[in-house]
Formats: structure tokens, C-alpha cells, sequence
């Protein structure tokens, strides 16, 4: 049996193996085992069930067909429970249907028996990676970055509010790290050994958010085919957190404002309320001041709900985080798109020109998605700005005040596509001039004026051979 080096990397990885044969169940774990990872075994949904409740795990690689329980039913509580787990299903009966129902269900991947050793180990190598990266993304040491006083001063007051159980409202535009700033509550505070449950409120139709919030018994409604926890009950004592709160429905604030007074929950179609132990962040991207005087939010509610404000600032107003946090993203990205072998690529000094230059409406999100776009475009060891695909700076407004013409937009268009045609030739050509004008069409002379006209130094993109 040919398997893959261990890999140090995969330590931390937790794997349980859900199978009714003994002997499949002795294989995988060798297999995985071999990769480095912690690996257990369960000979049944039910007992894969009682596994988790006393130890979640990364990873659940299930058979289909199972006794007691199959794996369909098995992947579904999973996850409703533990929706961060990923689930692998593997079966001898490989049909398109079964994958299709199965990757509905929520499934990570989908292997039909007899596996190749090979294949197993792939896919647990790069499920684990992507496990890994994602846990350690919640790690509030690793992914909370605030050189900048405008971030700091709002994370200060989150840390002192962390130990207290009030309900604290986060707020700042899309993308300012809401979420990322709510866990680094949960982490400093007294239940962070307790779950963390995000729910984006604007996510989930409003006929099926009380459903979301509260759960439901069997046979509610269409479609209930099984008892339901809610989010609430599923804290069990840890934090919710709920995010975009303006576009709750005004007919549900009432309910959630109940709840928050009582400390108590009723299912759709459950005859008696129950008690629920949580402690609550939420957030919001809009003003909730306003929508509170619009009449559009109640007012007892916010008050509810506010009890500590914090008000995280646009990126551009935090510009000396913009580099930390590039270089952060540029880690991750790396080890998550990149084969393992491959040196991470560096950002070049006009590439962060270009960062620093941006002015970043979609905010830290928009930043974490530039870098991932350019770690995948970037052919080299460097990342240069045409990699990064920013729009270019606004045009600065001319004096009278008046629009910029077709032409004036169409003139811009053409240099800068010229710019970055010119860059990407000298980037494969590794600065060599001649071989760029070459595969530009031009001649030395013409390609040398281009890069006069736009500031481009061809030892920018020379690099070793």
C-alpha cells in the first residue's frame, strides 16, 4: 500500500471514521494516521453521534449505507450541530444521485468504493489544510490586526466589555471585520469554551427565521420532518451572534426582544417555552439610531441590544493597518491556494503603492479578496499591482466641477489597459526588454516610450532564473 509522507502540519487535525465494516474502518484510519492526523472511529451514525457530542471533529468521512442510521442522516445532524465540520461521504453505491443528494446535504466531497489509497489521502490532505487555516482564522491572536488608534481605540472597548455578560452592539459598514471583532469577545470572555453561533439575519428569509432562532418540533410545518433546535438552544451557555439586525423584520423584533427580557424560547409548534442560557453580540451595518427614528426598529429593543456600542472604522480610515493586513491575508492565501512546495510570492513596493493608493470601499473584505486574486494570478515569486485588479483611484474632480467627458474616461481606459499589457510582457519576460516589445508587437523603441510615459522600470521585474 503506497501512502504519502506524514505531514507535520496535519498534527492538530481531528478525523472521525464512520464505517460498519471493521475492516474499511482499520484502513482508513491507517491511511489517515499516516498523514499525521488524530484519528477515531465509530461503527454507526448513532455512536459517530455520541463521539461528536463529547468531541467535535474536523473531519467526518462516513459510509452511505449504514445500519441504525445511514450516512445521509448522519451528514444532516452534522451539520445542523456542527456546521464548521466537514463531511466526507463514501460508498459502494456511487451513483449521480447519491453525490447530487449528498453535496445538497452539505457534503465537503463524495468517494464511491473501492477508494484509491492515493485519493483518500489527497483529499483528507487538502480538507485538513483548509480545516486547519479556517480554525486558525478564529484564533483572535492570529486575525485581529489594529496598529492603527482609529482600530484600536473601538477593540479596547470590546476587550473590557468581553468579561461583563451585557449584550454589546457592534456597527461599521460591510466588510470592517464585525464578525471577526464579535469572536474576539467570545475568546477574551468567560465562555469561550462554549460554542459560538453566527446567524447573518439578512441570510434567512423571514418565514423561516423564527425557525432559525427558536426551532421547531416535528411535523410543524411542511418540511419538518424532524425536531429542531434553535440557535439559541444550541449556544448551551456560549454566544450568539447576529449579524445585519436592520433587516429584521419589525413583525419578529417583538419576539426576539422576549426572548432577550425572558431568557426563554418557544419552537414552532411546541406546547411549552424553554429555558435558554446564551449571551448576545449583534451587529449592524446601518445606523440603527436612524432606524429607530424612521420607525423601522423598535426603540426598546435597541436599547436592549446596546447596552455597549462599538463602532469599527472604514479601512481608508485606518490606512496603517492596510499593509499588516495584506501581508496577513497574503500568509493565509499561500497556504490555502498554493501547492505546499511553492515559496510565497512577496508584494513588490509599488504594489503596496497601490494598496496604500486604494481608496477600499468593500473594506477589509474587499482587501482579503485582492490578495487571494493575486497570490492565484501572480506567475512569479512577486506581486505587482496589475495582479492585485484594483479599479484605478477616482479621477480628482476639475476645477469647474463638471464630469469627466466619454472621451476623458475612454483616454484612461485605453492607458491603463496599455500600462498593465506593457507589465504583464516585461513580468514574462523577467525585464528582459527586447523578448517584452516582441511579444507586445512592438518595436524597443515604442515599448521603451510606454514605459517612460507610465513609470515602469524594467528592473521591477527581473528576477532570478
Amino acid at each position: 500500500m503506497t501512502t504519502m509522507e506524514p505531514h507535520s502540519e496535519l498534527s492538530g487535525l481531528s478525523v472521525l471514521v464512520v464505517d460498519d465494516e471493521e475492516d474499511i474502518r482499520r484502513g482508513l484510519r491507517l491511511l489517515i494516521e499516516a498523514l499525521g492526523a488524530q484519528v477515531r472511529i465509530a461503527s454507526d451514525g448513532q455512536e459517530a453521534l455520541h463521539q461528536l457530542e463529547k468531541e467535535p471533529a474536523d473531519i467526518v468521512l462516513t459510509d452511505l449505507m449504514m445500519p441504525r442510521m445511514p450516512g445521509t442522516e448522519l451528514l444532516a445532524c452534522v451539520r445542523e450541530r456542527w456546521p464548521e465540520t466537514l463531511v466526507v461521504v463514501l460508498t459502494g453505491f456511487g451513483t449521480v444521485q447519491s453525490a447530487v443528494t449528498c453535496m445538497q446535504g452539505g457534503a465537503a466531497h463524495f468517494l464511491t468504493k473501492p477508494f484509491d489509497n492515493e485519493e483518500v489521502q489527497r483529499l483528507i490532505s487538502r480538507l485538513g489544510r483548509f480545516a486547519l487555516a479556517a480554525r486558525a482564522d478564529k484564533t483572535v491572536a492570529s486575525e485581529v490586526i489594529a496598529c492603527d488608534p482609529a482600530m484600536r481605540a473601538p477593540l479596547e472597548v470590546a476587550i473590557r466589555a468581553a468579561a461583563s455578560p451585557v449584550p454589546i452592539l457592534i456597527e461599521g459598514p460591510s466588510g470592517t471585520g464585525k464578525e471577526v471583532v464579535a469572536r474576539l469577545i467570545h475568546e477574551r470572555g468567560p465562555r469561550s469554551a462554549l460554542p459560538f453561533l453566527a446567524l447573518n439575519t439578512a441570510a434567512v428569509p423571514e418565514a423561516l427565521l423564527e425557525s432559525e432562532l427558536f426551532g421547531h418540533e416535528r411535523g410543524a410545518f411542511t418540511g419538518a420532518h424532524r425536531r429542531r433546535e434553535g440557535l439559541f438552544e444550541r449556544a448551551r451557555g456560549g454566544t450568539v451572534f447576529l449579524d445585519e439586525l436592520a433587516s429584521m423584520p419589525t413583525s419578529f423584533q417583538a419576539k426576539l426582544l422576549r426572548v432577550l427580557q425572558d431568557r426563554r424560547v418557544r419552537p414552532i409548534g411546541a406546547a411549552d417555552e424553554r429555558a435558554v442560557d446564551f449571551r448576545l453580540i449583534s451587529a449592524s451595518n446601518k445606523d440603527l439610531e436612524r432606524c429607530v427614528r424612521a420607525g423601522t426598529f423598535r426603540e426598546d429593543l435597541f436599547y436592549r441590544l446596546a447596552v455597549v456600542r462599538v463602532r469599527l472604522p472604514r479601512l481608508a480610515d485606518r490606512p496603517l493597518d492596510i499593509e499588516p493586513l495584506a501581508e496577513h491575508f497574503l500568509a493565509q492565501a499561500a497556504a490555502t491556494c498554493l501547492p505546499r512546495q511553492n515559496t510565497p510570492p512577496v508584494l513588490a513596493p509599488e504594489a503596496r503603492s497601490a494598496l496604500r493608493a486604494h481608496p477600499w470601499p468593500g473594506n477589509v473584505r474587499e482587501l482579503e479578496n485582492a490578495i487571494q486574486r493575486a497570490v492565484i494570478a501572480a506567475q512569479g515569486p512577486v506581486i505587482r499591482p496589475h495582479h492585485l485588479g484594483l479599479e484605478a483611484p477616482p479621477v480628482t474632480p476639475s476645477p469647474n466641477g463638471e464630469a469627466e467627458t466619454y472621451q476623458e474616461g475612454k483616454q484612461r481606459a485605453i492607458e491603463r489597459f496599455q500600462r498593465e499589457f506593457v507589465q504583464r510582457a516585461l513580468e514574462a519576460e523577467r525585464g528582459n526588454v527586447s523578448r517584452a516589445a516582441d511579444r507586445c508587437g512592438l518595436t524597443r523603441a515604442a515599448l521603451q516610450r510606454i514605459m517612460r510615459a507610465h513609470g515602469i522600470n524594467r528592473r521591477d521585474f527581473q528576477t532570478a532564473p
